[in-house]
């Protein structure tokens, strides 16, 4: 194809420009006039794809001459005591369209200053909207706050005169130097404190839904600490100078260059259409951004996920070269004497100051198997922290060992293994073996997955990163500190007989995403050859394999399903078969919503995976021969809540007058606990005639948000809609609901909610009467719920529009129809669904409420009128129609 024409440099000013905004008469309007043309000159050379580090360098230069014009046009440039110097990313030369330009006017003395020029001169920058940064200082001004700022020092490191004389940059340079202070060695210090504060504000990772390309983990920041460092330890001016120095290698600048230059045409990009200064990939920028950038099919989704992909992939080159940099510079700092004496490990490798390195230059030439061995030492030795600088690159460098006779060598595949059972620190080793590039050299098919993202709001990491994150949820199972948190799954862990065997199975369980198809049952494939090849037992991997491919199960079951209904526990029983299958199962499952996005777990669905796996467990033990029946879990309860009344000398005859008013399903879909705590708040209920509202934390306090709202009330025919739109209005999130009908005509509601905001309600005692006194006086009139719907459609859901969804699901025991509704997250969307219910003629009995992100799936529990089942296939079909018909309507709307 036929390029075109790059002119040598970009468009600077010309002579007679120059010389007319030189002029003192030359209108405001004229220089923006220039600036506009240049800039889309800039623009316009960016779309044809002119060299990005040239228009980065080029558009600091035209500014350069733009601000030395005004500084001659408002007459300083006869002044001989003030400077204009620039400092920060525009003092490094480097300019984005809407970038802050910083400036410092560097001044002698305060005496000496032309405070009326230096006014004059601010304000015509800012007439011309220019974005500036400036400050006014003088030497010892400046001097003593860079003494005293890591960040003051900073930006004069990188500081440049552009008018007036040079001789105060001069000056205010040898008394910043390190001979006065910030050595390299407190310079570097500072730096890595500062960049492990600015890492955790991002949660210590590249892959967050919408990153911010200069302060994310791997972005541009992070290529300036190596410079910065570099400039103050090593004394170099350009990044380039380290492969003269020996701390980087040809191919790692070229690597780190390439890297740099992508994050650069994605910012100068998301500049030029937001038309501000803006560094954060938002949702709606990504979408516009993928466009521009080549991906354009006709699947949206997957054109984001690509270019969000190349994305990832040059922050974590960015970060891996910055992991390997900074600690070249810790080393360099270390003097003689702070070395201990290498301790010899074996004959290929010693320890020394917690760091493992490799005996001899040439030994993964010699012995390619070392490049998996020295994984197996730091799992192996609890002294052993990190591999060395030098032998991570000796690794980088031979990677290309790692070939199919490399891959097929039976020693390799047991040291495999072995990494894999590792004493210590195994997510450590499996992020250094991804970032160095041995994962996805000796595992393929990991390799395709680093930086595959899912455009969505519910996975929130990458899948790699995913799929590590995992792997250490499983480990930090078995600390002590997890005890309190997940109580159940830390015992379980202690108990199964081989824990690498779920590592594994974490490790192939997303390991297809993002090749079409069911990533599962692809999965499962490529877990059975890896198994099979690396000579695992028949019975270990069909294990591994069992779990990839139905590692989703169990999620899906506890928050789709009724699990209530001992059908659906004994159908789930018969499916994992033994207490093995369920144990492991329930790890994973646990690892895996907590890796998927943390704030997903929360006392909710930390109740719901509990007794799931409770209730299936004693099923397994009973006998799947031998399934309890419906009868007797009612009696379980009912004593359950008699003991728990007695307890509280609660008058029992009341409480059994009380029950005779119940359905059968009440007591069978309600635990002995909510069966008393109901009964309790009923009987000291004194006026009938108004709504009985309960609010309780649940869950206990180890998890926070969640809350049980109990709601006793005369039967009307609006009241679920009315309770959903207010639980709406007052920013809490239903997450599980069922209503039940009294013989005297009351309707006995139970809601689980949680603040929209993660707020712990519990500790809120204010707000808890305020949703208490907003329910008790709205549902005194639940037909006037629709003027209760006032939320607006947060920006983020808006990203995302699909077709609603609606079909009958099949259930064990059909006692009530199951509609499942998959819709865009839109607020007012289930007291939509509800009113929906009552105008068709549909009796709503409990409801499953599944938020994954920006879309909703639910279950409800459903009747005709009468409490027939809905099982005739036209109407089904009639509900399904006009239900999504709705909803579509809705979400339109809202938008």
């Amino acid at each position: 194809m036929d390029f075109p024409a790059f002119p040598d440099t970009p468009p600077l000013l010309s002579s007679e420009e120059r010389n007319e905004l030189s002029q003192s008469s030359c209108p405001i309007k004229r220089y923006k006039e220039v600036i506009d043309e240049k800039v889309n000159a800039y623009n316009e050379l960016f779309h044809d794809l002119y060299p990005i580090e040239k228009l980065v360098k080029g558009l600091s230069s035209f500014f350069d001459e733009v601000l030395q014009a005004a500084w001659v046009m408002k007459g300083l440039s006869d002044e001989q005591h003030i400077s204009l110097v620039a400092v920060g990313g525009y003092g490094r030369g480097e300019l984005h369209p809407k970038s802050d330009i910083d400036l410092l006017l560097l001044i002698e003395n305060e005496a000496t200053a032309p405070k009326d020029k230096v006014e004059a001169f601010i304000t015509f920058l800012w007439d011309i909207n220019l974005d500036i940064g400036h400050s006014v200082r003088t030497i010892d001004q400046c001097a003593e706050m860079a003494k005293q700022d890591i960040t003051v020092i900073t930006n004069l490191i990188e500081s440049r005169t552009l008018a007036g004389p040079n001789k105060l940059l001069t000056e205010l340079s040898s008394k910043t130097n390190i001979d006065e202070m910030w050595d390299g060695h407190a310079f570097y210090r500072a730096k890595l404190e500062e960049q492990k504060q600015r890492h955790n504000k991002y949660q210590n990772t590249a892959y967050n839904l919408e990153p911010n390309l200069k302060e994310c983990p791997g972005g541009l920041r992070d290529m300036q600490v190596i410079d910065w460092v570099a400039k103050r330890h090593l004394h170099t001016s350009r990044l380039s100078e380290l492969i003269d120095k020996d701390f980087l290698s040809e191919e790692e600048y070229m690597q780190l260059k390439g890297a740099v230059s992508h994050l650069w045409r994605i910012r100068w990009a998301l500049h030029m259409v937001v038309k501000r200064k803006e560094d954060r990939l938002l949702f709606d920028h990504q979408r516009t951004l993928a466009t521009l950038f080549g991906y354009d099919d006709d699947d949206l989704k997957r054109n984001v996920e690509r270019f969000m992909q190349g994305y990832y992939q040059s922050v974590a080159s960015i970060q891996q070269l910055n992991d390997l940099l900074l600690q070249h510079f810790e080393e360099s700092f270390l003097s003689q004497e702070s070395i201990e004496t290498p301790k010899i490990l074996n004959d290929r490798f010693q320890v020394a100051n917690g760091k493992i390195e490799a005996r001899s230059a040439t030994l993964f030439q010699e012995q390619p198997s070392c490049l998996l061995e020295v994984y197996v030492l730091l799992g192996t030795h609890a002294e052993v922290k990190e591999i060395r600088a030098h032998t991570m690159r000796q690794i980088r460098d031979n990677l290309d060992l790692i070939d199919d006779n490399f891959k097929n060598d039976k020693v390799n595949k047991d040291l495999f293994l072995d990494i894999m059972a590792s004493r210590y620190r195994l997510t450590s080793i499996l992020r250094s073996m991804k970032h160095l590039g041995v994962l996805s050299r000796y595992l393929p098919e990991f390799g395709a997955i680093i930086g595959q993202m899912q455009h969505d709001l519910f996975h929130i990491y990458t899948v790699d990163a995913h799929t590590l994150q995992l792997i250490e949820n499983l480990r930090r199972l078995q600390l002590p500190e997890s005890k309190q948190k997940f109580p159940i799954s830390s015992q379980t862990i202690r108990h199964i007989a081989k824990v690498e065997l779920l590592y594994i199975a974490g490790l192939f369980h997303d390991i297809a995403k993002g090749r079409g198809g069911d990533h599962s049952e692809l999965g499962c494939v490529d877990a059975q050859i890896f198994c099979e090849s690396h000579g695992l037992s028949k019975q270990d991997t069909n294990l591994i394999v069992w779990l990839v491919k139905h590692h989703l199960i169990m999620s899906v079951t506890a928050q789709r399903k009724d699990i209530s209904d001992p059908e659906v526990i004994w159908e789930f029983a018969n499916f994992v078969q033994d207490q093995e299958h369920l144990d492991y199962l329930f790890l994973l499952t646990v690892a895996d919503i907590n890796a998927t996005n943390p704030t997903m777990w929360n006392s909710w669905r930390a109740s719901l995976m509990r007794q799931l796996y409770l209730e299936t467990r004693r099923a397994l033990r009973r006998g799947l021969d031998s399934p309890i029946d419906a009868e007797t879990i009612s009696d379980e309860h009912k004593q359950r809540a008699v003991e728990i009344i007695v307890e509280r000398n609660i008058d029992l005859m009341e409480a059994e007058e009380l029950w005779e008013q119940m359905e059968d399903e009440y007591f069978i879909r309600s635990n002995g606990g909510e069966i008393a705590w109901n009964t309790e708040a009923i009987l000291n209920h004194s006026d009938n005639s108004k709504p009985l509202i309960a609010i309780t934390p649940m869950g206990g306090r180890n998890f926070s948000g969640a809350s049980k709202v109990f709601i006793y009330t005369p039967i009307s025919q609006h009241l679920f809609a009315a309770t959903t739109a207010i639980f709406e209005q007052l920013g809490l999130t239903v997450l599980d609901a069922k209503t039940f009908n009294t013989h005297n005509d009351y309707s006995l509601d139970s809601f689980v909610v949680m603040d929209s905001n993660d707020n712990a309600l519990y500790q809120d005692q204010d707000r808890i009467d305020f949703i208490r006194d907003t329910l008790m006086e709205q549902l005194e009139t639940p037909s006037l719920y629709e003027s209760m719907i006032q939320r607006h459609t947060p920006r983020i859901l808006k990203m995302f529009t699909s077709p609603a969804e609606a079909h009958f699901v099949s259930q064990p025991e059909e006692v009530w129809s199951a509609l499942e509704v998959i819709a865009p997250d839109r607020p007012g969307l289930l007291a939509l669904v509800s009113q929906f219910f009552v105008n068709n003629g549909i009796m709503l009995h409990k409801a499953k409420i599944a938020t994954l992100g920006e879309r909703v799936e639910d279950t409800f529990y459903i009747t005709e009128e009468n409490g027939d089942l809905i099982s005739d296939d036209d109407r089904m079909n009639e509900i399904c129609t006009l239900l999504k018909e709705k909803i579509d309507r809705f979400s339109q709307a809202m938008d």
